[in-house]
């Protein structure tokens, strides 16, 4: 689950990391008085979407004055916004984070995340921050530095120091950055979260450190220990058929190809999606239907891939291993009569009972299109989508 700056924030604050003063609203008049509560000469207006990339898209400003604040916010709410990293989708301004305006000497960046590879939690930090990271590490990698940390010492002071210096931070930066990577450390693991990035992590210019953005990733294996940060979810800035796939505990991602897939096992899903390519085609979605696939599950399934308009065929590719192949099949020949489906269906099933499954399809009277393994299912999927 993805995180609004002003919640990031919030976090950060209860662990003791240095954010500025801010308020968020939902009004022009609201953030009026935000800045007012706030105090000081300049502010910025800050539009919460869940996106970086929002000063080049306009969503940042700095304001010198409340009737500024006041135009700045009326500006940006009840509008949508799209920058470089929504992948082309404009999210809803719902509200906009009012912050105390700051004096910056230097940006850094710091980041924590679950490295896969070394099986364990880790840094990223640069001493040339607010740019795209991933820009710094093309053309600059010497500028990236790491720090794994062990699962059973957990983080060490010494090794928030053995950064700091590494940074170029002098000795009271060092003492402040320690104690708010340990905090970020403790913040990440508690609360369960699989990304937490400062960007920019600043140097004010009276030499303190403050994360003047942040964004914030949770686990949503772990939702059910962590009721207040599910109560921060904002589906509005997800996507529609991706929220009603999640109340059906289906996995779905929405994609922008013309085959819909319906698949039970995530790792046969990408199998799936990539055999669909090598054959020249394009998925239209990830979905993931379980091991129990029950009839009300295909059925809801079906109703997710033709909630799109670009769906021309769909791939259903099912393993009946948990549940038997003419169970799954009884299921889909029932789901495509209900659903009323218009475009062709090519079904491949393998595993128990996987003869009495395909006779079941043959037999249905519909327009199901039997495959005998997944390329012939996807070579099969494609031509009928094109």
């Amino acid at each position: 689950m993805n995180f609004h700056e002003y919640q990031a924030k919030q976090l950060f604050a209860d662990y003791g990391i240095p954010v500025p003063p801010g308020r968020v609203a939902r009004t022009p008049e609201e953030a009026v008085d935000a800045a007012k509560s706030i105090g000081g000469d300049a502010w910025m207006v800050k539009a919460q979407i869940h996106a970086g990339g929002r000063g080049k898209a306009g969503g940042v400003k700095y304001s010198k004055s409340l009737d500024e604040v006041r135009d700045y916010a009326k500006g940006m709410l009840g509008t949508k916004m799209s920058t470089y990293q929504s992948a082309g989708v404009a999210l809803p301004v719902d509200c906009v984070l009012v912050t105390q305006a700051t004096d910056i000497a230097h940006e850094l960046y710091l980041s924590l995340l679950v490295d896969r590879a070394t099986k364990s939690v880790t840094f990223i930090a640069s001493a040339e921050g607010g740019v795209e990271i991933e820009k710094v590490a093309a053309e600059n990698p010497d500028a990236i530095k790491t720090l794994h940390v062990n699962f059973v010492q957990g983080l060490q002071p010494y090794q928030c120091r053995d950064l700091g210096f590494a940074l170029g931070l002098n000795a009271r930066q060092v003492g402040q950055l320690s104690k708010l990577m340990l905090g970020l450390f403790r913040l990440f693991n508690e609360k369960d979260l699989s990304l937490v990035e400062l960007n920019p992590l600043a140097i004010l210019t009276d030499g303190n450190l403050a994360v003047l953005d942040g964004k914030v990733n949770s686990d949503d294996n772990a939702g059910f220990r962590h009721a207040d940060l599910t109560a921060m979810r904002d589906i509005r800035q997800e996507d529609e058929t991706e929220v009603a796939a999640s109340q059906h505990d289906l996995n779905y991602v929405t994609m922008d190809g013309n085959i819909g897939c319906m698949v039970n096992g995530a790792g046969l899903a990408m199998a799936t999606m990539d055999v669909i390519s090598l054959e020249g085609g394009s998925p239209a979605n990830f979905l993931d239907v379980g091991g129990g696939a029950t009839k009300e599950r295909v059925t809801e399934a079906f109703k997710l891939i033709l909630s799109s308009d670009k769906v021309r065929a769909i791939f259903v590719n099912i393993f009946g291993g948990i549940v038997r192949c003419d169970m799954i099949a009884e299921g889909i020949i029932a789901a495509v009569k209900e659903v009323d489906v218009k475009v062709p269906v090519i079904v491949r099933l393998e595993g128990t009972n996987v003869e009495a499954g395909k006779e079941l399809l043959r037999n249905s009277g519909l327009a199901i299109t039997a495959a005998d393994d997944i390329n012939d299912g996807a070579k099969k999927a494609v031509a009928a989508a094109a």
